[in-house]
């Protein structure tokens, strides 16, 4: 099990609700610093927000708790999750895109 908790993934989640113009994003920006996560999180055109994160497994499963409570003022009604693995150690932070 540690091997597996230490071991470094990706993951691409969208999330849809009431998540823009809420902070949503400067909001997962402070999650991922707060945890280690490394990736970015952007805006969609249908008002949804793609986030790609990258951490161990740890990391990455307290990040998605916040994912789904998002902040104060957004509300989230669904969250897609999937595993990536062509883009696992290509990120050095979190950024906004």
């Amino acid at each position: 099990m540690e091997v597996e908790d230490t071991a470094v993934r990706a993951y691409r989640w969208v999330i849809s609700g009431r998540v823009q113009g809420v902070g949503f994003r400067w909001f997962v920006l402070r999650a991922a610093q707060r945890l280690g996560v490394r990736g970015w999180a952007r805006n969609l055109w249908d008002g949804r927000v793609e986030v790609m994160g990258q951490g161990t497994l740890s990391m990455l499963h307290d990040f998605q708790e916040g994912l789904h409570k998002g902040p104060l003022l957004s509300r989230v009604e669904n969250v897609e999750k999937v595993e990536v693995t062509s883009e696992v150690s290509t990120f050095k932070s979190f950024e906004i895109n």
